[in-house]
């Protein structure tokens, strides 16, 4: 259980920093209400999903080579410390709202599609980081928990949208520059503590 969380928290740690897709999504919380801002989100998490899917079919099989484990987890070691340290050094920089019109849920939804896919960023998040994830868990655990801890991440993912949908519709008034800026310094910190982690995930791969 406590391994199908530390998932979970791995996921909104993904999530969490302040992006194109999170600054859209307040957008259009703030200009279209809950629906626009949630939709748009799990365009962005449908893309995701397609990330994962290449990944998990692309990588799968070589996942049980050492040098290939020990390359993913220093891969996800730098992708993870490089983002947090990034979303640290930018933590005071609130995002700015354009783009007044009101959509519709399709259109949010395309958005939020395009924005992740056309993001060059986001193969190597998901190379680096669930590629280390399947490393790990192929060799420990069966398809069952592979699809288990995969889940855990979307999870993540799901509750980070579902949660900016919520702040920025419903609790407009709390979004201040000292909010945002908490929540950038709380994700940049959670990401380098997973990369931290991965990197010695590496160093007992090549080493132990």
């Amino acid at each position: 259980m406590s391994l199908f969380i530390s998932y979970i928290l791995l996921g909104l740690s993904l999530a969490a920093p302040i992006g194109p897709v999170n600054a859209a999504q307040m957008d259009r919380g703030i200009r279209g209400g809950f629906w626009n801002s949630w939709i748009l989100g799990l365009g962005s998490l449908a893309a995701d999903f397609i990330f994962i899917v290449l990944v998990y079919f692309g990588t799968v099989h070589f996942l049980q080579i050492p040098f290939v484990k020990a390359f993913l987890w220093l891969f996800g070691c730098f992708v993870l410390i490089y983002s947090g340290w990034d979303g640290l050094r930018g933590a005071r920089e609130v995002a700015e709202y354009r783009n007044a019109r009101h959509e519709t849920l399709y259109k949010s939804f395309g958005t939020g599609f395009i924005l992740s896919i056309s993001n060059p960023l986001s193969i190597m998040f998901w190379l680096g980081i669930y590629g280390s994830i399947l490393a790990k868990a192929a060799q420990t655990y069966g398809l069952k928990e592979l699809v288990l801890y995969t889940s855990a991440v979307i999870l993540g993912l799901m509750i980070w949208d579902l949660t900016m949908a919520v702040m920025s519709s419903g609790f407009r008034r709390y979004l201040t520059p000292r909010l945002l800026t908490g929540i950038s310094l709380l994700s940049g910190w959670s990401l380098i503590a997973f990369g931290i982690y991965f990197g010695w995930q590496a160093f007992s791969e090549l080493f132990g």
